[in-house]
């Protein structure tokens, strides 16, 4: 659990930045992939790690830029990875800039149940982490490259080698 701002912010940073890195891999064909005819698409799992951002930053009293719940995805990889980017950056700020380390432990309701904010905010972090591994699945399912994310990809291992190689 973070006990500081500054250990949220850099959480938060290298883990959107993770995410980041896996949504801008995506493509406009690959946002209609889904494990089976009832699960979510690519791009609706996406969408709603952007639009959870907001809803958590507003829970805390904070104003991340983000849409809405309830709004559709785009039909475009590149503008869920540009409404990623500027409410990941925009949380991250507001976080810095409007809360203080003591504020952590203050009780807010959210999704129908009462927690802390750094219960909250550890709660958003592994709520992407969890959204960005069924994204990567989706991805080689949909015949993507998939990007490093906490080490080398199978491609990035592969090139790695052959560069040792020569």
């Amino acid at each position: 659990m973070h006990t500081t701002i500054a250990e949220f912010v850099e959480d938060w940073g290298r883990e959107s930045a993770i995410s980041l890195k896996v949504m801008r891999a995506l493509t406009d064909a690959s946002l209609s992939q889904r494990s089976d005819p009832e699960a979510s698409t690519l791009g609706k799992i996406a969408w709603h790690m952007v639009v959870m951002i907001g809803a958590s930053a507003s829970a805390a009293g904070l104003q991340a830029t983000a849409p809405q719940r309830g709004t559709e995805p785009p039909a475009s990889a590149a503008r869920i990875a540009d409404a990623f980017e500027t409410a990941a950056r925009t949380m991250g700020e507001q976080v810095s800039e409007k809360l203080a380390d003591a504020q952590l432990t203050s009780a807010i309701s959210l999704w129908g149940r009462t927690m802390t904010i750094a219960a909250s905010f550890q709660g958003l972090v592994r709520h992407l982490v969890h959204h960005r591994g069924q994204m990567t699945v989706l991805m080689r399912a949909a015949g993507l490259t998939v990007p490093g994310v906490y080490g080398p990809s199978r491609e990035e291992t592969a090139a790695i080698l052959a560069r040792q190689k020569r």
